[in-house]
């Protein structure tokens, strides 16, 4: 990972893309490494980070007689206007027509989440950083079929140079001081939304 491409080691909205690899429904139902629903939560709170910020997304799904392509419906209802790229191998980067979307964002840190970590998010992050991206793993936007996998997935790539993260990190990474108002209101929503950070209750609201 090159320190040229980060604003002194950190992420910004305009030097990193966002890519999502196989949150499909099917996938969902093999993790065993974390609890599902929260795997999903910080899934969504990660497309809402690249959302709000205005980072560049890339879908991908893997198409097989087994896994039909089709991303989790959550994730695709942020973003209407894009189509994930379909694949055959396992490893997203083999495939042409995901490396062109990865080239049009002309970004060189790729933040990653995908399903499962030891093989979908392990294969092209390795490949990724021979290719000199920067890679961030979001361990909690990914999971593996044990906490075993995705321990020894998360070492590899780390050992690689790969950088584990949190999706509430990018977010406040991103967000970075509260004198910058353009977004702070869409941050706090989002933190409360999700269960992030404590909403006091305001008079009138339901209990």
């Amino acid at each position: 990972m090159s320190a040229s491409s980060t604003d002194k080691g950190l992420l910004t909205p305009d030097n990193c893309a966002v890519i999502f690899i196989d949150h499909q429904p099917q996938m969902f139902l093999g993790v065993a490494s974390m609890d599902r629903q929260e795997l999903l939560n910080n899934v969504l709170v990660l497309a809402k980070v690249a959302k709000i910020f205005g980072v560049p997304v890339i879908l991908s799904a893997v198409e097989s007689r087994e896994f039909s392509g089709i991303l989790t419906p959550e994730l695709l209802e942020l973003f209407p206007g894009l189509s994930p790229i379909g694949r055959s191998s396992l490893n997203a980067w083999d495939d042409k027509g995901f490396i062109a979307a990865i080239q049009k964002t002309r970004r060189k840190n790729l933040i990653m989440a995908a399903l499962w970590s030891e093989v979908c998010l392990a294969m092209p992050a390795l490949q990724a950083l021979t290719d000199g991206f920067g890679v961030y793993a979001v361990v909690d936007a990914s999971g593996s079929v044990s906490a075993r996998a995705q321990d020894a997935a998360i070492r590899r790539i780390e050992q690689a140079g790969a950088v584990s993260v949190t999706a509430v990190q990018l977010l406040l990474e991103f967000q970075r001081d509260w004198a910058s108002r353009e977004h702070c209101e869409e941050v706090v929503s989002l933190l409360h939304e999700h269960g992030c950070a404590y909403r006091p209750h305001r008079a009138g609201e339901p209990t």
